[in-house]
């Protein structure tokens, strides 16, 4: 007996000193995965892939595989933007028990809103298991929607107003079109007597889905002091998305009332200056006389004038036409 019990406490302690420097079996499954797996179901698919276009409702099956001694209950949703297949996922169940060395399928449905863009709008559905919290599966969901791209882009409310010593131009800038834009901005500025501001089309730090829409502001550090200035800006995006804002901006010292005057009065008569040469207007004296036109010729030192040509007209004293 006490040899017997000498080797019972022998074989108990090797077998303390095994468990402590071996882990149990049942402690490596739990830390290899859940013990289960989400997956597209038939063939062998990494990931979902579906295309429709705008309206269409779309189905398919995930497979949900148990290889365990247990019961596993796994909540799915689906996972991604808004304006992506994730938003637009609904399952059959948002819960499914799988018995243990079993597969389950869960159908669901991918509907496409009718004002989807066209292109790809990816997604992911997410399985988590209720059991382990943190222990999930990703499927990835690839949707491309079909139909005919359009871009259109505007440039809208567009002011310029003057902030300390700078400029502040302002507007707003619209997605029109079904595609997602990355916008380009060109910016100028021309005052009464030429150029002031020119800046080359640039990419903005901007993303526009369809319908969006931001509120952006230039900032012009040197603007003049006195001028009246037309500003224009031009945006531009893929798939020949184009257009042109323009806004008057008159710069004016504070107190400046006669400035003010002064340039209305520049700009008025730079007005007609620039009418008089868009409308080719010349110099009478260097004009050819037409056959049967008469001339007049003034002689500055006696005021007196005298008549040349062929026209049909009568010509009584100095030049008066009867």
């Amino acid at each position: 007996m006490p040899f017997r019990t000498r080797a019972a406490v022998t074989g108990a302690a090797v077998t303390a000193a095994a468990a402590l420097l071996c882990p149990a079996p049942a402690a490596r499954a739990a830390s290899a995965g859940p013990g289960w797996s989400a997956a597209p179901s038939g063939a062998d698919r990494p990931y979902f892939y579906l295309e429709g276009a705008p309206g269409t409702a779309m189905t398919d099956r995930l497979a949900v595989g148990n290889p365990s001694d247990r019961a596993v209950t796994v909540r799915l949703r689906g996972d991604g933007a808004r304006d992506g297949a994730g938003a637009w996922l609904l399952f059959g169940t948002a819960e499914v028990t799988v018995p243990p060395r079993t597969r389950a399928t869960v159908p669901f449905t991918v509907t496409v809103p009718r004002d989807a863009a066209p292109g790809f709008h990816p997604g992911t559905i997410v399985a988590t298991g209720q059991g382990a919290p943190g222990v999930r599966s990703r499927v990835p969901v690839r949707l491309r929607v079909t139909g005919p791209a359009l871009s259109a882009l505007t440039v809208e409310q567009l002011s310029v107003r003057r902030q300390g010593s700078a400029a502040a131009i302002r507007y707003t800038l619209v997605n029109r079109g079904n595609t997602v834009l990355r916008p380009r901005l060109a910016v100028r500025a021309d005052g009464l007597f030429g150029p002031l501001l020119r800046r080359a089309g640039r990419a903005l730090p901007v993303t526009l889905p369809p319908g969006g829409r931001v509120d952006r502001t230039e900032t012009w550090p040197d603007p003049p002091a006195l001028d009246a200035v037309d500003v224009r800006l031009t945006a531009t995006a893929a798939g020949g998305a184009h257009d042109v804002a323009t806004a008057g901006y008159t710069a004016v010292p504070r107190d400046g009332a006669a400035a003010v005057v002064l340039l209305l009065a520049a700009g008025g008569g730079l007005a007609v200056v620039r009418r008089r040469r868009r409308a080719g207007r010349t110099d009478p004296a260097s004009v050819t006389p037409a056959p049967g036109a008469v001339t007049e010729v003034t002689d500055t030192r006696t005021g007196a004038s005298s008549g040349t040509g062929t026209g049909t007209g009568t010509r009584t004293g100095s030049g008066v036409r009867a």
